[in-house]
């Protein structure tokens, strides 16, 4: 096999973000890419097979790309790069990173970070209705009420509604303590959590007293009419399907709505059929609903959720595997008998 190698500047002041703490980057992309890589008076020096030294160059151009641009190279952002080298797309990490949805109240921008979530956020921002659908740490939530509150700010509606089934997640919780607000705002509290985070707990009180802010349990959407609001039903995998069309026609005229869910997280009575399932079964080829897939590969959480999901998802295919051709046996003895 031919060796060749690459040289790449990188300015001094990008370095340590570039490379990583104790060239933790560096490790890592010569790792998956089978390269050497040495630094030396300010250049990067890329060792091995002419695929893989391609490869790793276009990485790390984006990596120093990113950060001219003052995003902070993490471990996340490594991984993509590297997962995302060989599609056919060009600067799949500087595409995802085009834009900026809103500020954090400390000042942190909230944007796409993959090219599954930019599509998440385009499809929002096109559509009237769109459904998000994947695994943990994909943004699903996050994002969708990035772009309602920046949508409440701009005035392009009235209100934010927040919503998700208050369903306890396989664990008997009993009879908790309080008046009805505070037996209900357990299941609620992930959308209170991002509120704060991106809108600040002050402003979101304000808003919330004025009723321009709502987040309540999905059985209070019943018998309502949501006009010119932006409405996010979270965790809708947990919805039944009478509950999913009783929310889908809640929707009024000037509205946008978000129904986020994991398929594979449902805390459903066992036989109960999902109501995010039927939704896109039903709904499929309706205009103007989109249905956006996340995938492991959009997991913006720490790298080892990522394996996690990874991991549970080829332990949930090899079961599915198992289980149709233990069908197939059956199916095949039952046959044989039937010819005796």
């Amino acid at each position: 096999m031919e060796l060749t190698q690459q040289m790449l500047d990188i300015p001094i002041e990008h370095m340590s973000n570039v490379f990583g703490k104790f060239d933790a980057w560096l490790k890592q992309i010569e790792k998956y890419l089978q390269v050497t890589m040495v630094v030396r008076d300010g250049s990067l020096k890329i060792m091995g097979n002419d695929n893989n030294v391609q490869k790793a160059q276009s990485v790390m151009s984006d990596l120093l790309a990113m950060s001219r641009k003052g995003n902070d190279i993490t471990e996340q952002t490594v991984t993509y790069a590297l997962e995302m080298c060989g599609c056919t797309k060009n600067h799949p990490l500087l595409e995802a990173d085009s834009e900026i949805i809103c500020h954090t109240v400390q000042g942190k921008p909230v944007k796409p970070k993959t090219l599954g979530q930019k599509d998440y956020v385009d499809q929002i921002r096109d559509k009237m209705i769109v459904f998000g659908i994947g695994p943990a740490g994909t943004g699903k939530t996050y994002l969708a009420m990035a772009m309602a509150i920046t949508a409440f700010k701009n005035e392009e509606v009235s209100r934010i509604i927040l919503t998700r089934p208050a369903i306890e997640a396989g664990e008997k919780l009993g009879f908790l303590p309080g008046d009805l607000q505070s037996k209900i705002d357990p299941y609620l509290r992930p959308l209170y959590d991002a509120l704060y985070q991106i809108m600040g707990a002050e402003s979101f009180l304000k808003n919330q007293e004025k009723g321009l802010i709502e987040v309540a349990p999905l059985a209070y959407m019943r018998g309502r009419t949501l006009d010119n609001a932006f409405i996010i039903l979270d965790e809708a995998q947990n919805t039944t399907p009478a509950q999913m069309k009783m929310f889908l026609t809640r929707i009024g005229f000037g509205s946008k709505v978000v129904v986020t869910g994991d398929a594979s997280q449902k805390d459903l009575a066992p036989g109960t059929k999902s109501g995010l399932d039927v939704a896109m079964r039903v709904l499929q080829k309706v205009d103007d609903i989109a249905f956006c897939k996340l995938t492991s590969q959009d997991v913006v959480r720490h790298p080892l959720v990522q394996k996690i999901v990874k991991a549970y998802d080829e332990y949930e295919n090899a079961q599915l595997k198992k289980e149709r051709a233990a069908r197939s046996g059956k199916k095949e003895s039952r046959g044989k008998r039937n010819d005796h």
